[in-house]
């Protein structure tokens, strides 16, 4: 197959990486495998531009993006109902979508399940016509990403601290809002404090992220908790993945979700795939199965067949 990578210098674990040594590792690994490799190494302002030349190029079967959650993002929306494949470095911090597809979570040993990996299609979700692969979430999480820009860090366990300082300040002023989410005929209005709608339903007992990445259905999980004892209770839960048990958060399945916001303030944002963005006051929310081509282990690949 014929690779094109785009390596975002700024995102990610990539920041601290020696890209001129791991590229001479990435040809020599998919070379020896048969592959041809192109490589373009931008600046984080620049990564756009560069996927957006890739995913036009002829005669690419496969686009490999490094970077963080929004270099991944950007990539998945530019290949989404296309031919070419998505293949993912895991360079992020918590790397959730590359989980959900089974990559080894190292970029050399990532790169050599590459080498004779398969392709696969899986699910893209979109909100308001924007491509996601993770999640669109409003309210705590929104909150949580505002507080820790604020912060600085300069590695991804600094990002994980700054994370739990921004997630301790969210618990003790958390978000109230109110709003209307329609999931299939049903149409329900609440004062919220946090909703995440997901590319897939989370899977139990991990990291938040999708054990069937083709499930196609979007998970909505909302939670209406503001008491300090009950969302410590809803984030320590989340992140032990423990869903089903969670008292305070309400799980729904949908192909399509709006999402009407009501409360006064214009300071509300939205979380898209880790990137905050404006949020709309009216968003819908649709899953698009098999929208997205992936490069996967072939172990991935055999037992999705099985």
């Amino acid at each position: 197959m014929k690779f094109a990578a785009v390596l975002n210098r700024d995102g990610g674990t990539l920041r601290t990486t020696d890209l001129a040594a791991f590229s001479d590792r990435m040809r020599q690994t998919l070379e020896t495998a048969g592959h041809t490799l192109d490589i373009d190494i931008v600046d984080g302002r620049d990564v756009v531009e560069a996927l957006d030349r890739v995913a036009a190029r002829r005669g690419i079967d496969v686009v490999l993006a490094g970077g963080g959650d929004g270099t991944i993002s950007a990539a998945a929306a530019r290949l989404m109902g296309k031919k070419k494949a998505l293949a993912i470095l895991p360079a992020g911090t918590m790397n959730l979508f590359a989980r959900g597809l089974g990559i080894p979570q190292t970029l050399d040993t990532a790169l050599q399940s590459f080498a004779d990996g398969e392709i696969i299609p899986v699910d893209i979700a979109t909100a308001n016509g924007t491509p996601f692969v993770h999640q669109f979430s409003i309210g705590m999480h929104a909150r949580m990403v505002q507080l820790r820009q604020k912060m600085e860090f300069g590695s991804r366990l600094g990002k994980i601290r700054a994370s739990a300082r921004a997630a301790w300040a969210t618990i003790n002023n958390p978000p109230a809002m109110n709003v209307t989410l329609s999931i299939g005929e049903a149409e329900m209005a609440a004062r919220i404090s946090g909703i995440g709608v997901t590319n897939n339903l989370f899977g139990e007992g991990h990291l938040p992220y999708a054990d069937n990445p083709s499930g196609g259905v979007l998970g909505v999980y909302v939670t209406v908790a503001q008491e300090r004892a009950h969302l410590i209770k809803f984030i320590f839960n989340v992140a032990r993945g423990k869903w089903r048990d969670n008292e305070h958060v309400e799980i729904h399945q949908a192909n399509k979700t709006v999402l009407k916001i009501h409360s006064a303030s214009r300071g509300f944002r939205a979380v898209v795939d880790g990137e905050l963005v404006k949020l709309d006051r009216e968003t819908t929310i649709e899953i698009q199965p098999g929208a997205l081509n992936v490069l996967v282990p072939t172990r991935v690949a055999q037992a999705k067949a099985a």
